[in-house]
């Protein structure tokens, strides 16, 4: 397996050891359970999958490569690298600027640049339309593009299928990098339209059947299809992907809905399905993938309360606490510094959409049960650090070296 050059500060004397001392007893990935580090007034339950994965390892060594090898060069990112507020703070500390926020606002305008510069492209991709940008302006987009593989298998599957006439769905959350860079790619193949979940997808569903009018659907998929888009024609072959952080379980409604309709709509017998739907294999990641399935690991175990650790623009990170919450009270916290005291946590509400202050959240239970996850894009150092803030509330407790002998 490559290795990458991270630095040192974004790994952890707790959670880095525990990673990899799982990794080599379970080297085929087929144990999901939890590890449990028992302090003895408190209990730590930590995912068996979380944090860096191949993609942002990757990305985090093209970018600190980028910032050494040109000392006397402007860098610039096209947009957050990866969404985590630890890690693009210090790629700006270190002189690193942005051209563009996380939904394509300018920052930067291009006329800035000079073929001088370094751009480095950010992991989710970015559209052709800016990679043509970069290149009127003399600047290889290629040189440092951290690009994700796993984005990047997703754009050559809807190629692929593309090629065969199909046009391409994308399940994806619109104004999302990762989306846009892909919906980008896909329509130089084919129409290609966007659905956010599976309420859009049944609405999609309706003009397949020729239930609504076609004029009616660009209203209902404003800014989500390719120009030309004409759903009386394209709508006769599809073939689903999606955005790689998405939950496996929704893509995968999403498809077997869409796939109901077609069978439905054309009266299909069993050998006759790939004439109107693409047998196209799941695009998720497999961190995305394992993250899930160990998350769904925890939900078996019983506990207190849930810390999620991320940005919280970060959508596969969403997607665990969405999962979390349905049983566990849980709190998406960015850093440690979200944890105001024993009393007091200031966290992410998913639904409201901002930050907001939950009171007497930790349990005066004991043993306290606190389950422990993050993100793909959140250090080891974020999560360890947030573990010693909890357990400083539960008085005497076993050592850190104690408890470490395990591992």
């Amino acid at each position: 397996m490559k290795t990458f050059n991270i630095p040192d500060f974004y790994r952890s004397r707790i959670i880095t050891p525990i990673k990899e001392f799982r990794r080599k007893k379970d080297k085929l990935k087929r144990d999901f359970s939890p590890t449990l580090l028992d302090f003895g007034t408190v209990q730590f339950l930590i995912a068996r999958h979380f944090g860096f994965c191949y993609g942002v390892e990757n990305a985090i060594d093209i970018a600190y490569r980028a910032i050494s090898e040109n000392p006397d060069r402007r860098i610039f990112l096209l947009s957050e690298m990866i969404h985590n507020p630890d890690v693009n703070r210090d790629l700006t500390d270190r002189g690193v600027q942005f051209i563009m926020d996380t939904k394509g606002q300018q920052l930067i305008p291009w006329e800035m640049l000079t073929n001088q510069d370094i751009v480095i492209v950010p992991a989710f991709g970015t559209t052709i339309e800016n990679q043509e940008k970069l290149k009127t302006l003399g600047i290889n987009s290629y040189v440092y593009d951290t690009t994700c593989p796993f984005v990047e298998k997703v754009w050559n599957r809807a190629a692929q299928i593309g090629e065969k006439d199909y046009t391409i769905v994308v399940h994806g959350k619109p104004n999302h990098e990762e989306t846009r860079a892909t919906f980008s790619h896909s329509k130089e193949n084919a129409p290609t339209v966007v659905v956010k979940n599976l309420e859009q997808a049944i609405l999609l569903g309706r003009y397949i059947a020729g239930e609504l009018p076609a004029t009616q659907f660009y209203d209902d998929f404003q800014g989500q299809f390719s120009e030309g888009f004409n759903p009386a024609n394209d709508l006769q072959r599809i073939g689903v992907v999606n955005q790689t952080t998405m939950l496996a379980s929704d893509t995968q409604g999403i498809a077997d809905y869409l796939k109901s309709v077609m069978i439905t709509h054309y009266n299909l017998a069993p050998d006759q399905v790939e004439a109107h739907f693409a047998n196209t294999r799941d695009t998720l990641c497999y961190a995305t993938n394992d993250n899930q399935d160990a998350t769904y690991a925890l939900l078996e175990h019983e506990a207190d309360l849930v810390i999620v650790a991320g940005g919280y623009n970060s959508s596969n990170t969403s997607h665990l606490v969405e999962l979390c919450e349905q049983k566990f009270p849980t709190y998406f916290i960015e850093s440690a510094n979200k944890i105001l005291d024993d009393r007091i946590i200031r966290h992410f509400d998913l639904h409201k959409k901002e930050e907001v202050i939950t009171e007497n959240y930790l349990t005066s239970s004991r043993p306290a049960k606190i389950i422990l996850t993050c993100g793909a894009s959140c250090p080891d150092a974020v999560v360890e650090a947030i573990l010693l803030r909890l357990l400083s509330f539960y008085g005497p407790t076993r050592s850190v070296e104690e408890v470490m002998q395990a591992f």
